[in-house]
Parts: structure tokens; C-alpha cells; sequence
């Protein structure tokens, strides 16, 4: 049985929330830290007992054998380098979407081997702790990257954590996963921000958006709900990668332009056909 510790969350928001009711429940956790910098996030992570205490983050770096950070990735790589310098043993890990400028920035921090680098493979279009749910993580899939540069307890924790609340680990090079994120994830949520500004430029008439919206377009353009202070910084981190895939994305696109404009069914049909394949991968 895994020992329970003291963690600290730096960010108690979707992602912080749902990972504190996981440790909990799973009972993985002998007193949760919130830090957040948001008083009204704060008052609603002890309202809905998300964590048992806010307090400030040299109090939480004092108190916890584990910190999470779950703040969006442009304040991590200003953070994480400064927690490094002030803890002893603690063990510290991220719930990042991007992993290459952090890893980067700690590179050759004397207590690199205390971080572990990790990506749960999970999100939603909402933000905030009221946000938070219990199962969230549960039947997914965690990326944790450069594993060999973490040390073996804090590495072994972390994994154990992770299957304890239910994911599948997958172990990555940095590079490596934020390329793979760019073609699984950050698209995703591009496209689902231009075909929502594309819908209500092209549709002045809400009342018919909301009227008609099926369940097809209501699954394509959800993420569009997701909030830009978390996905503005992913962008720019992964930018190389973001726009490879996003010029791809538009050559596909134009594809189906010009089948369309020259009135080609067969063309049509190829691109669908094409795109079927996704069903060997995806159920």
C-alpha cells in the first residue's frame, strides 16, 4: 500500500481540483495544500473541500512531501525552477500540456532529479475548481517524459500515483510528446476555436446556432469553450510543432475545396474513405 503524504497543489483549478478529489478518494494524500492566487478559486476549493487548507506557497513548499503544479505552462517555467531552489526532498511534479521549455529551464538545476515531468492526458471546456470531477483521469493515459533524469523514488511515487487513480503511463522524450500533443491535442482545440469564429461570422442568428446545433457540431466545437489563459501559452510554447500540424491541417482542408468546387463525388468520397481509417485507431 503506497504510503500517504502531505501534497500540495499549486492550482486548484480543473485540472489541480480534480486531481485533489482523486488523491482523496484514492487515499493517496494525508493533507492537501492549496495555493491559488485567485480569491475566489481559493474560497471555492475549501467551499467544495477540495483541499483541506490554502495557504502560500513557501508555507506549502514547508509543509508537503509532494508538490503538483497545475497552472498553465507559461507560469510554470518561471515557477518550477524557483521551487527547486527551495525544496530539501520533496518530490515535485507538473500537470503541463507542453514539456520542452520546462524541462529546458531545470535542465541543469542541482535538484533536477527531484522533478518528474508529466502530462495527464485529460482536459474539459470548463476551468475553474467547480469544474472539478472525480473520475476525470480515470481510464486515460499520463505521459511522464524524461523519465531517466528523475530520481528513482520520486519517479516510482509519481507512477504509482498515477495508476492508483486509474491511467495508463506512457514514458516519452520532451520533444517527443510536445510534437505528438501538437497533432492529438492543439490542434483539436484550433480548429474548434475557427470553425466556432467561422459559425458566428457566417451565422448572425444565435437563436438559430442554439435551435439547430446537433449533437455533431456541439462535439466538434465544445473545446471552443476552453479558457485562453490556458491555451494562449500552450500555442506559443509549442508553436514549431502547432504549425506544422495547423499547414497540414489546411492543405486537408483545401482538399476538400477543391473537390467540392470542381463537383468531384469521387474525390469526395476518397477524402471520407481516407479519413475511415481513423476507426482502426479510435472506437
Amino acid at each position: 500500500m503506497q504510503e500517504r503524504k502531505k501534497i500540495a497543489i499549486i492550482g486548484v483549478g480543473l485540472i489541480g481540483g480534480s486531481m485533489a478529489l482523486q488523491l482523496h478518494e484514492k487515499k493517496l494524500s494525508a493533507a492537501l495544500l492549496g495555493v491559488e492566487n485567485n480569491p475566489e478559486h481559493a474560497a471555492q476549493a475549501l467551499e467544495l473541500e477540495l483541499v483541506d487548507e490554502i495557504v502560500d506557497l513557501d508555507k506549502a513548499i514547508s509543509l508537503s512531501e509532494v508538490i503538483i503544479i497545475a497552472i498553465p505552462v507559461n507560469w510554470i517555467n518561471q515557477l518550477l525552477p524557483a521551487i527547486l531552489d527551495k525544496i530539501d526532498q520533496q518530490i515535485v511534479l507538473d500537470l503541463g500540456s507542453t514539456k520542452s521549455e520546462m524541462l529546458q529551464a531545470v535542465k541543469h538545476h542541482p535538484k533536477r532529479g527531484r522533478y518528474v515531468a508529466t502530462h495527464p492526458m485529460w482536459g474539459r471546456e470548463y476551468s475553474g475548481p467547480a469544474a472539478a470531477v472525480r473520475d476525470g483521469f480515470e481510464n486515460r493515459a499520463v505521459v511522464i517524459c524524461d523519465s531517466a533524469d528523475s530520481d528513482k523514488d520520486a519517479l516510482h511515487w509519481v507512477r504509482n500515483m498515477y495508476q492508483k487513480i486509474g491511467m495508463h503511463i506512457i514514458e516519452m522524450e520532451g520533444k517527443a510528446h510536445d510534437l505528438h500533443a501538437a497533432y492529438i491535442s492543439h490542434v483539436s482545440h484550433i480548429t474548434s476555436f475557427a470553425l466556432a469564429n467561422t459559425v458566428l461570422e457566417k451565422e448572425k442568428e444565435e437563436q438559430a446556432i442554439f435551435e439547430m446545433a446537433s449533437g455533431g457540431f456541439e462535439s466538434t466545437v465544445r473545446l471552443a469553450k476552453s479558457h485562453p489563459g490556458m491555451w494562449v501559452p500552450i500555442f506559443l510554447q509549442n508553436r514549431h510543432h502547432v504549425l506544422d500540424v495547423l499547414r497540414e491541417h489546411i492543405v486537408q482542408l483545401q482538399k476538400f475545396e477543391t473537390s467540392l468546387e470542381n463537383n468531384d463525388e469521387q474525390a469526395l468520397k476518397k477524402l471520407i474513405e481516407d479519413a475511415n481509417r481513423i476507426r482502426r485507431i479510435i472506437k
